[in-house]
């Protein structure tokens, strides 16, 4: 049976690889079992990276997988698959970048900007599809995209449901950055070799900081920081980063 999803671990990187280009990587049930067992897998690694096969990055859900598409299924969908899957992202203790190879369409385009790190290459696109169709954005979408880019922004894309670019996005704030299609591959191994190579640990404090910040108060973020800042301040990586520095040489994390 063909592997719906690959992965290849080399470095400290872990590559996950949506493999349905035929139908741009559309999410039907096994593909979507899949995803989330390879994410889970890629907590051990040092750096998760999530990217398509062929033209496309994702179209997002497989309309012609019909089981469960109906009023109730989308709800038990939703919360049986789709959560676990953006959770084994967000929740990942490494971080995870999505190199978007091409378009990200509906669930597709939530489930890059579930990542840490949204590399994109100059061709793709960003794509709200769901009120073509009457539905809601899904997959995180109504809390990745506010976040993100302000309500204005999520509210004409969801809205309008208009493709947005690479470039667009990047200015937007949607995603760290758009690259040239001849180099997208290059700058995608670059950065998670340099992730790969640098302190894990402080890499997962700092996501559990990050990602919590807008459900905080100033006074309750200050006290996680502390928290936080203490355990890796008690780390052998902070001890390795001081001594790197005095010595004038690259620092070698071990991570966690």
């Amino acid at each position: 049976m063909t592997e719906l999803v690959t992965v290849k671990v080399e470095g400290g990187v872990h590559r996950i690889t949506l493999n349905r280009p035929e139908v741009m990587n559309a999410l039907n049930r096994e593909m979507r079992l899949q995803l989330l067992a390879a994410l889970r897998a890629g907590h051990g690694a040092r750096v998760i990276v999530l990217t398509g096969s062929g033209r496309g990055f994702c179209s997002g859900q497989d309309l012609t997988d019909a089981e469960g598409l109906e009023a109730a299924g989308f709800e038990a969908i939703l919360n049986d698959e789709y959560v676990p899957m953006i959770r084994a992202i967000t929740e990942a203790p490494v971080p995870v970048i999505a190199a978007v190879n091409g378009a990200a369409v509906g669930a597709g385009a939530n489930l890059a900007l579930a990542c840490d790190l949204v590399i994109a290459c100059e061709s793709a696109v960003f794509l709200q599809a769901f009120t073509r169709i009457g539905l809601i954005p899904d997959a995180g979408g109504t809390s990745f995209l506010p976040r993100r880019v302000g309500l204005q922004r999520a509210m004409g894309a969801a809205l309008l449901a208009e493709p947005v670019t690479a470039r667009q996005a990047e200015g937007w704030g949607m995603i760290w950055e758009a690259v040239p299609d001849d180099r997208f591959a290059d700058v995608v191994a670059a950065r998670a070799a340099k992730l790969a190579q640098g302190p894990t640990g402080a890499y997962a404090a700092l996501k559990q900081a990050l990602r919590g910040a807008f459900d905080q108060s100033l006074d309750q973020q200050l006290a996680i920081e502390a928290r936080l800042q203490g355990q890796c301040g008690a780390s052998a990586d902070f001890r390795e980063g001081v001594a790197a520095f005095l010595g004038k040489r690259p620092a070698v994390f071990q991570g966690r």
